[in-house]
C-alpha cells in the first residue's frame, strides 16, 4: 500500500509492505495527523496553542502539555538555543509537534499489525521493518546526497537552511542560527530524532558534539565551513565513503570519532 497526503504544510508518504494491509488504519493516521495540525498549529487562530498563548486556555489537553514537556525538556538541555517561546515571538512548538505526532502516527500503524513500513515526512522518516535505503540530502545542491543510509526500526531527521532559509533560532541571542548548513541525526524514534536535530542545529556547531552524546543518537552535519562530521555509529550504507579522520574533531563526542568526508 502506498498513500501520499498533503498535511501540516509538507507532504506525508507511507508505504506499507505487509501483505492485504487494510486501509483504515492509514485513514486513521491522515486524520491524526490532519488533527495535530488544527489542535497544534500556531499559524492557526483557533488553535489550542494560539488560545494557550493568548491565555484563553488555562490547562492545555495531555497532548499538548506532553510537547510542551518535551519542549522544557530540550531548552534546560541545551541552555536554552532550543527554546519554544521566543522574545517578540509567539508560543511556537512545531519543533517538537512534528516529529512527536508523525511518531504517534507510526505506532498507530504498528497497532493495527504493520511490520515493515516507511513513513516519510517532508523528509523526515521513520523506517519500521527494513533494511530501508534513506537518502540524506546535500544542504547546497539538490540534486546531490550526502550519504544513503541503511535503516531498520530506526527514525532520520534533517534539520537545514535548503528548504526554509534561516527559520531556526538560537534562544539564548534571539538571532537565526547560522554556525550549520544541515544536521541530520538517527535516533529510535521521530520525536527524538527531529527534536535533536532542531536543538543540535539552533546550537550551531557546538551541537554535533552535543547531540552525539545523547544516548542512542547518530549524527551527521555540516558546518558553515563546509566541513562533514559524523559519529561512528551513524549507519551509513556499505560502500559508501568512509572519509578522513578530521583536523579539527568536535569534542565531547564519547568514543563516536567524527570524520571528515571528500565532497
Amino acid at each position: 500500500m502506498r498513500r501520499v497526503e498533503h498535511v501540516m504544510g509538507f507532504p506525508v508518504s507511507v508505504r506499507i509492505d505487509d501483505e492485504d494491509f487494510p486501509g483504515a488504519p492509514v485513514d486513521a493516521l491522515f486524520a491524526w495527523l490532519r488533527e495535530v495540525d488544527a489542535r497544534f498549529s500556531p499559524f492557526r487562530p483557533d488553535s489550542e496553542v494560539s488560545r494557550l498563548d493568548r491565555g484563553e486556555v488555562r490547562e492545555p489537553s495531555p497532548g499538548l502539555r506532553e510537547v510542551l514537556d518535551l519542549c522544557e525538556e530540550y531548552r534546560i538541555a541545551t541552555g536554552g538555543a532550543f527554546d519554544a517561546r521566543l522574545p517578540g515571538r509567539g508560543l511556537d512548538p512545531c519543533a517538537v509537534v512534528k516529529g512527536w505526532s508523525v511518531q504517534k502516527g507510526a505506532e498507530l500503524l504498528r497497532a493495527a499489525g504493520a511490520r515493515r513500513f516507511c513513513l516519510n515526512a517532508g523528509g523526515d522518516v521513520i523506517a519500521s521493518g527494513g533494511p530501508w535505503r534513506v537518502g540524506v540530502r546535500h544542504p547546497e545542491r539538490a540534486d546531490r546526497l550526502c550519504a544513503v543510509l541503511d535503516l531498520t526500526d530506526r527514525a532520520v531527521a534533517t534539520s537545514a537552511r535548503y528548504e526554509r532559509g534561516d527559520h531556526i533560532f538560537d534562544g539564548r541571542t534571539g538571532r537565526p542560527a547560522t554556525g550549520l548548513l544541515g544536521v541530520t541525526v538517527v535516533a529510535p524514534t521521530l520525536t527524538e530524532a527531529d527534536t535533536v536535530a532542531t536543538a543540535a542545529f539552533a546550537l550551531g556547531v557546538e551541537g554535533v558534539a552535543w547531540a552525539a552524546a545523547r544516548e542512542h543518537c547518530e549524527v551527521f552535519a555540516v558546518d558553515a565551513g563546509r566541513r562533514v562530521l559524523r559519529s561512528a555509529g551513524f549507519p551509513v550504507a556499505e560502500g559508501q565513503p568512509p572519509g578522513r579522520a578530521s583536523r579539527k574533531p568536535a569534542g565531547g563526542m564519547k568514543n563516536k570519532l567524527p570524520v571528515t568526508a571528500r565532497e
